[in-house]
């Protein structure tokens, strides 16, 4: 099967699935190659789908997919989205209460569809703050999402968690992923 995880450390790796389930997932990269192995395995055992990101219109259509998905279910609902998206900025902002936060120093103080992305330190603030908590993928990568389990309503969106929420249950939200 077919399988990535996004992930703030770039690498190659070729090997077997058992050199990937003895590796220490000491940082970022590691986790990824365990994360996208998962997807493949669990695409190859149809488990689940949606293992492989979209490309060219297909993050706008899925942007405005998940606004008319949002619309229906969380009308009026103050949403923390978590992880740069500007797709989904640019189609959740006119329509819904919206804070951004994201880990990437580039993206942090930036104002997007007039939004002002904000950094990890105003996430618990924002936790508080929201009704429903919108969470990119790879925050199962980068080991942050413990802290948005359990709190708020979750739906994670992107390719990476696509593993991960079939065996945990998790709500995904990935309409164009192949």
């Amino acid at each position: 099967g077919l399988g990535q995880a996004f992930t703030d450390q770039y690498g190659d790796f070729e090997g077997t699935l058992a050199e990937v389930l003895e590796m220490p997932s000491r940082n970022n990269y590691r986790r990824a190659l365990f994360v996208a192995s998962l997807n493949a395995v669990l695409r190859y055992l149809g488990k689940t789908d949606g293992t492989v990101h979209c490309k060219d219109e297909e993050p706008t259509l899925c942007a405005a997919r998940l606004r008319d998905h949002l619309k229906s279910h969380y009308k009026g609902a103050k949403v923390a989205q978590v992880g740069f998206q500007p797709r989904i900025i640019e189609a959740l902002s006119p329509i819904f209460d919206l804070r951004v936060t994201d880990l990437d120093a580039d993206n942090i103080g930036t104002r997007r569809f007039n939004t002002l992305i904000e950094g990890p330190e105003a996430a618990n603030e924002i936790i508080k703050w929201a009704d429903l908590l919108l969470v990119t993928g790879t925050a199962v990568v980068n080991e942050t999402i413990d802290q948005f389990l359990g709190k708020k309503p979750v739906i994670f969106y992107g390719t990476t968690i696509a593993g991960a929420a079939c065996l945990m249950g998790w709500e995904r939200f990935c309409a164009c992923s192949k």
